[in-house]
């Protein structure tokens, strides 16, 4: 999901699924959601439309299926292709993370932050030893059960981020791998850091992997087209420099920064957008200007 504030709107979007060639109605009846809750359909589509291509980045066929079941009209979304890779290439990267951590710790606790209807666990396949927690509002969470089988060893956890008893739910005793896709760029700076504290007590050790944005990152998401069905809705004010979270929190010690424009799948991207990112990767400060995932261990 792309953000999770405290705060919500009051206004729903009550969503019906398509009818058949008879006339009868297909597909799961889901919850109404906020336009809060509302905004996870839009990374979902952009891993069911990069699933539809010849050459997938992510390659999720579990999201295209939900999409599909759903009957969730992406089209309104006017997602691009450059949403698209960005949002996709993000995933992969914080995959890439959490499979290396679980290879380490084959013990651990996954902890998906805002998870939507993600299906980052059944991406990964952690062993049975790894327990994996998915954290979202509890609409998203009666979504998650329509749509995504349970699986062993899997737990919803239906509540706030911001709220403080949630982790009691989630083992204390292990070291945590924590995801984070696009939530914090709608959460504000204390909601984060208040966030982060919490996180980094509640476990005796971990790795934090999120996406972050920079103020330029934050003003053009307010101004984009792909993104601005989710515009109003940003709360964080922006971070030019990784090491202001190990301010913000001194046990965190940050580890990569990724810039997407630096990583191999851009060779997969349209020649346009491949000429661009591969002239943008030459720099640093023009690189933090695109999409960039955070991993820090703590």
């Amino acid at each position: 999901m792309w953000m999770m504030p405290q705060g919500r709107a009051v206004a729903r979007v009550v969503r019906s699924p398509p009818p058949n060639s008879e006339g009868s109605v297909m597909g799961p009846t889901l919850p109404a959601f906020t336009p809060l809750e509302d905004s996870l359909w839009l990374t979902l589509c952009c891993r069911a439309l990069d699933n539809r291509r010849p050459d997938p980045i992510l390659g999720d066929a579990m999201a295209d299926q939900i999409v599909r079941t759903s009957g969730y009209d992406y089209e309104r979304l006017k997602i691009d292709t450059n949403l698209l890779l960005n949002a996709t290439i993000r995933a992969k990267k914080m995959d890439e993370v959490a499979s290396r951590f679980l290879d380490r710790h084959p013990d651990a606790v996954g902890v998906d932050l805002g998870a939507g209807l993600d299906t980052r666990r059944e991406r990964l396949a952690p062993p049975d030893t790894v327990e994996w927690y998915d954290v979202d509002f509890p609409e998203v969470v009666t979504a998650r059960r329509e749509l995504i089988p349970e699986r062993p060893h899997s737990h919803n956890v239906a509540a706030d981020v911001n709220e403080k008893g949630w982790l009691d739910a989630v083992p204390s005793d292990k070291p945590a791998i924590i995801v984070a896709d696009g939530l914090f760029g709608f959460l504000s700076q204390d909601e984060v850091t208040s966030l982060l504290d919490r996180l980094v007590e509640h476990f005796p050790s971990g790795n934090l992997v999120f996406n972050s944005y920079t103020r330029f990152a934050v003003w053009a998401a307010r101004h984009s087209r792909g993104t601005k069905t989710v515009a109003d809705l940003i709360k964080f004010p922006g971070v030019d420099n990784p090491r202001d979270f190990e301010r913000w929190n001194p046990k965190l010690q940050l580890i990569k920064e990724i810039l997407i424009s630096r990583e191999p799948e851009v060779a997969q991207f349209p020649s346009v957008l491949r000429v661009y990112y591969r002239a943008q990767a030459r720099s640093t400060a023009w690189s933090r200007k695109g999409t960039i995932v955070l991993h820090y261990r703590f």
